[in-house]
């Protein structure tokens, strides 16, 4: 008896799975063109600068180590260092006035919030540079009495450095309060109920419960502040605040190189940005532990696809 026939094969069918196939890598020819043009362009860029005769490389050299740059460059730390620390400590405060449920201490916070960051630093700096001329004398004393704890000018008082710090702290209390605001509202309502089903008053819910949930919010965008912080120093040069723009600036004006001793500066921003960068990545990492991690090795996966580009 004759074997049956096998059925005719289809056209469309797919070949077996053992078929030899020619694997053909796509060709991303725009890409390289792209690549080749920027490194082009930044290679002339960098060319230019380093030939440039206004520039002078060596000159640019022998200023970065100086002790005046020097410095400036602690006295920049030093005001970023302390406008930080009282802009959040101040931000904790007036964003809890503003979740209170008291309408005067609300009404306040807002308008602190409205008054610091609707004026420009800039002004706000002249401001407490200039208070002399508000207050000549500064007077504070025990009420009632004729007991003076401060009597003195203004300006042995509220010296640039004070100046300095005011302008800038009293600028970034505003700023770090919405900050941290944002970050305690994404904190679940649950967990402050929670705390207060415990028995736990509202500082200790806030400083045990609230603030180390919000970190992970906070983090970010406190990171970036103090980035820009550090950069903001520069506008305290106006008041004279012997930071590190005044530094160079004072040495520019007398020898008038002025753009290499920009160069300068600008070569210690960028380092002391660098740093700042690497801690905020740190502590991203640190409070962002368990909170949308991806797998080892799957950002370089997406990566070598082109994906997410």
């Amino acid at each position: 008896m004759p074997a049956p026939a096998a059925p005719p094969t289809s056209a469309t069918e797919s070949p077996p799975p053992d078929a030899d196939l020619a694997v053909v890598p796509v060709r991303h020819y725009g890409r390289w063109l792209a690549a080749a043009a920027v490194t082009a362009c930044a290679s002339a860029l960098l060319w230019s600068l380093l030939t440039n005769p206004n520039l002078d490389i060596r000159l640019v050299l022998s200023y970065l180590t100086r002790d005046f740059v020097f410095r400036g460059i602690g006295i920049t730390v030093v005001l970023t260092v302390v406008a930080m620390v009282i802009g959040v400590a101040g931000g904790v405060v007036v964003a809890a006035m503003r979740m209170s449920a008291n309408p005067v201490l609300r009404t306040v916070s807002w308008v602190y919030l409205w008054f610091f960051r609707g004026t420009p630093l800039l002004v706000q700096i002249i401001f407490w540079g200039f208070l002399g001329a508000l207050y000549p004398r500064l007077f504070v004393g025990v009420p009632f009495t004729d007991i003076a704890l401060l009597d003195e000018p203004t300006s042995l008082v509220v010296t640039p450095f004070v100046a300095a710090v005011l302008g800038l702290a009293l600028n970034e209390v505003a700023y770090a309060a919405e900050i941290i605001r944002g970050g305690m509202l994404s904190v679940d309502r649950g967990q402050t109920e929670a705390a207060q089903a415990l028995g736990m008053g509202p500082v200790r819910i806030l400083r045990r419960v609230v603030l180390p949930q919000a970190m992970r919010i906070i983090i970010p965008p406190m990171g970036n502040d103090t980035i820009n912080m550090l950069k903001m120093t520069a506008l305290v040069s106006v008041i004279g605040g012997s930071d590190l723009l005044t530094a160079v600036q004072n040495v520019y004006a007398q020898n008038f190189q002025v753009i290499p001793l920009l160069t300068v500066a600008v070569f210690w921003y960028l380092m002391l940005t660098s740093l700042l960068s690497l801690g905020q990545y740190y502590l991203e990492k640190r409070f962002g532990r368990g909170f949308g991690e991806r797998p080892p090795g799957t950002l370089s996966r997406l990566l070598g696809r082109g994906e997410g580009i």
